[in-house]
């Protein structure tokens, strides 16, 4: 019996079973992280807190944080160096760094300082943005996440809840603040005497803790949005001690007469007003109405975006707070939530193996972005700005 040959490309060595190679993920030092100094919008929050700097240095990081970094928040630059910073007096330096955490979007200058495929973390504020910003960016090759865009793996805006919390009360003893200096009135009831009517447009995470912390002084709370499940949940989370309404315009007009304080909770990116001038005009002299998602898209149509040093304008004998960084009010306890957050998202990548290992494996990482590589990824930023959109999923897989 004649044996045929076979032909084959392999020598007999090729053809041998070989063990299976597993990929190794590489722990340990990841990325050198830069923190730069807020430059806009008397910015007093930071990323990180001295303390969550040394668990960092400990996990083999390097970081470089710019001169003054805490000052804003109390934290001093001796702090950071005796956890293990190095601290530096050149923007650059911080800025040319692995991974850059900021609270405010970089300016053009600062853009200028990075390398390409940096990774930059910073909040977006999308309202303040204009196409010149992302264009600049794209330029650079940038990797960009947004603090708006941070998804957790319960599918929740992590990020945007933490701050939302910490606006939300803060928004009500900014309010406090206020009644008593336009009107001498103080925010909680006193026996005989009726407490104040606050009126809040939105049942998100920042109107629950508007409406926890006005309960909580005593206040008469109203609140209004147009989802049914978020009232619903809103009113199980204060035991149905607050009356809650769909934003119908009769109801709305006859609450916003009566109210001594109107706080703004729901994002109306692209979206029209709910409270328009009219409304406005027949409130009560001496109300106060803050803005909190003035960033992202106007809830009272009246409302203009102020500064730390004027923080409110008077329109139709009405108070008007419309701070986009109103957390910066409380810089300490804002910088402790934000630095508690980043030091648990950095450790978690440093467990999967960077950034890069993390885009391919975790879908909610791939959703925090608005740019990689200098791509704009974001359907609803591209579709504003007019910019061409790349869907992320077709760049990393």
């Amino acid at each position: 019996m004649s044996t045929t040959n076979i032909f084959t490309p392999f020598t007999e060595e090729e053809l041998m079973p070989k063990e299976e190679k597993l990929e190794v993920i590489k722990k340990g030092k990841q990325f050198s992280i830069g923190i730069p100094k807020e430059t806009s919008l008397n910015e007093r929050r930071a990323c990180i807190t001295p303390d969550a700097v040394q668990v960092l240095i400990e996990s083999g990081h390097e970081i470089i944080i710019e001169s003054g970094a805490g000052l804003g928040s109390f934290f001093t630059d001796l702090q950071y160096s005796e956890s293990g910073a190095k601290i530096t007096n050149d923007p650059k330096e911080a800025f040319s760094q692995d991974l850059i955490l900021k609270v405010n979007p970089p300016t053009d200058e600062e853009i200028d300082y990075m390398r390409p495929n940096t990774y930059l973390v910073s909040a977006l504020q999308i309202n303040l943005r204009d196409k010149d910003y992302f264009l600049k960016l794209a330029e650079k090759k940038v990797n960009a996440i947004a603090f708006e865009f941070i998804v957790d793996e319960y599918k929740q805006l992590a990020l945007v809840r933490l701050i939302g919390e910490i606006a939300g009360t803060v928004s009500i003893l900014y309010a406090s603040e206020l009644l008593a200096l336009s009107n001498g009135l103080m925010l909680g009831g006193i026996t005989g005497v009726r407490p104040a009517e606050v009126v809040i447009l939105g049942a998100g995470i920042v109107g629950e803790f508007a409406t926890k912390a006005a309960i909580g002084l005593g206040a008469s709370v109203r609140v209004f949005d147009n989802s049914l499940s978020k009232l619903r949940r809103l009113h199980t989370l204060v035991d149905s001690r607050v009356p809650t309404s769909i934003i119908d315009p009769k109801e709305l007009k006859k609450a916003l007469r009566r109210a001594d304080v109107v706080i703004g909770a729901l994002p109306r990116l692209n979206m029209t007003p709910i409270v328009t001038e009219d409304m406005v005009m027949k409130m009560k002299k001496g109300s106060v109405i803050i803005d909190i998602t003035i960033d992202n898209g106007k809830v009272i149509e009246t409302s203009e975006l102020t500064t730390m040093e004027d923080p409110y304008i008077i329109k139709h004998g009405v108070i008007h707070c419309g701070l986009p960084n109103l957390t910066s009010r409380m810089p300490r306890t804002t910088t402790k939530a934000i630095s508690n957050f980043f030091l648990s998202y950095i450790l978690n990548y440093d467990e999967e193996g960077g950034f890069e290992n993390m885009l391919v494996r975790k879908n909610e990482m791939k959703q925090s972005l608005y740019m990689y590589k200098g791509r704009h990824t974001k359907k609803i930023i591209c579709d504003r700005f007019g910019l061409t959109y790349h869907d992320i999923n077709l760049l990393i897989f």
